[in-house]
């Protein structure tokens, strides 16, 4: 969190990007160099590396995401965020009149707006499961069958549920593994996003098989900008026909009049949905490159998988803790967890954290909780951009601060390269900032 960011605990003899990350990831100066040697190869001769070269090391990212996601090669393919692959997934399926798709409260909201865009233009209606933070597995996992319910009773099929890995606000664990089998007992398909997923906790899409999956490389995985795996299951691979923009891989329905050639195809023995996302116009695509890169520094330089998710989840425990002491509030965590009872939702690489304010009309517990301030909801917007400007003009950090539940609260991201003491740093700076609110809105004006 601090400026000066901490040498990675993991191993102190790394060469990580002096940034500290909030939103968008970053990535270690090895992968750096990787990026732009390959930058530089295809400005040298860009024809001969954007027909030839860059297939074959394609396939070779391909191979090494696979692998960690424990499933075949000709299942994974690279678009440049989760976004894009949801978007891909969900404007590839043809929707009837009754189709449904159920969704989360606290679904992403560009993916909301998505699925607002589908209803729009399709004949699809969306059922959303409404809850708030803090809440238990049992109770999200108990409304999403109840809204199935619902809507199977009024007649309807519920064709799709799209639903997170990790929330994006508030950072929380969601019960995904649940819901894949849930979906998969209702004849429901499932679209998981995993924006915070691979890298940050671990992830066997071969033994989960969801029916489509997709994850940002670029945040947790420390691969370069943009950069995603979306999963497509052999089973379900005759769904998707587009890219996203539609491109020379595009595969026409049977009846289609459409007889061009892709521009690109390579006579390999990919399958037509492998050679559908091998080029997908004309972009920067050497992010995708970078994942061997990003692999060979997670195993050589942090331990490998299994000590990196250890530490991350570790250090977020930590770090929400230290935070919540120091502003004397609280981590978001189950309600009624008993002493020795672990949180499901702080089972990541981030926590979220109270702030002592406060938002008007909202549920508030005086017996748990007691604010220092209570924002008007028009004033929310106001202290939450004041206070995140401040953290990047003043401090060269970066939380996100947002409402949720009628309490402001912070959200605090675990990383190999920051330690304990990076957290209690950030705690007296939003001590300070939090001081400086109440001040704010208290102080008689002169």
């Amino acid at each position: 969190m601090a400026s000066s960011c901490s040498s990675i605990p993991l191993n102190s003899s790394i060469d990580l990007a002096n940034t500290p990350t909030g939103s968008f990831g970053t990535y270690p100066l090895s992968v750096q160099s990787a990026l732009r040697q390959f930058q530089s190869q295809v400005e040298a001769r860009p024809d001969q590396f954007i027909r030839y070269v860059q297939p074959q090391l394609l396939d070779e990212s391909r191979r090494a995401v696979a692998s960690l996601l424990n499933v075949p090669t000709n299942e994974c393919v690279f678009v440049k965020n989760a976004s894009t692959g949801v978007n891909t997934v969900l404007r590839n399926l043809v929707f009837e009149r009754g189709d449904v798709l159920v969704y989360f409260d606290t679904v992403y909201g560009a993916v909301e707006k998505t699925l607002v865009s589908l209803v729009e233009t399709t004949p699809l209606q969306l059922r959303k499961v409404q809850y708030q933070f803090p809440i238990s597995h049992d109770e999200l996992v108990r409304k999403f069958r109840e809204v199935v319910a619902n809507a199977k009773a009024e007649g309807l099929k519920v064709r799709v549920a799209v639903f997170d890995t990790i929330v994006s606000m508030p950072g929380v664990r969601f019960p995904f593994e649940r819901l894949i089998e849930a979906c998969r007992a209702e004849g429901i398909l499932s679209v998981v996003d995993g924006a915070h997923g691979i890298g940050q906790i671990p992830l066997d899409l071969g033994a989960l098989q969801p029916d489509f999956f997709t994850t940002n490389c670029h945040k947790w995985l420390y691969a370069p900008r943009g950069c995603a795996v979306l999963y497509v299951p052999l089973r379900n691979q005759h769904l998707i026909r587009t890219t996203l923009p539609t491109s020379w891989g595009f595969i026409p329905s049977p009846d289609s009049p459409t007889t061009a050639p892709s521009l690109m195809r390579s006579g390999s023995g990919k399958s037509a949905f492998e050679e559908l996302f091998e080029f997908v116009a004309t972009t920067d695509d050497t992010a995708y490159l970078c994942v061997p890169a990003a692999l060979k520094f997670r195993s050589q330089v942090c331990g490998g998988e299994d000590r990196i998710y250890a530490y991350l989840e570790k250090l977020a425990h930590e770090a929400g803790d230290v935070v919540a002491a120091a502003l004397g509030t609280e981590v978001m965590q189950e309600p009624g967890l008993k002493a020795g009872e672990v949180s499901q939702i702080r089972r990541c690489a981030m926590a979220t954290v109270r702030l002592p304010f406060a938002v008007s009309g909202g549920e508030q517990d005086p017996k748990t909780a007691s604010a220092r301030l209570t924002l008007q909801a028009a004033q929310v917007a106001e202290v939450a951009g004041d206070m995140q400007k401040a953290l990047t003009r003043d401090y060269g950090t970066f939380v996100p601060v947002f409402a949720h539940g009628g309490w402001l609260w912070t959200r605090l991201s675990a990383q190999v390269y920051l330690e304990k003491s990076d957290f209690e740093w950030l705690a007296g700076v939003l001590e300070e900032l939090c001081n400086k609110v109440v001040r704010k809105f208290t102080e008689p004006k002169l």
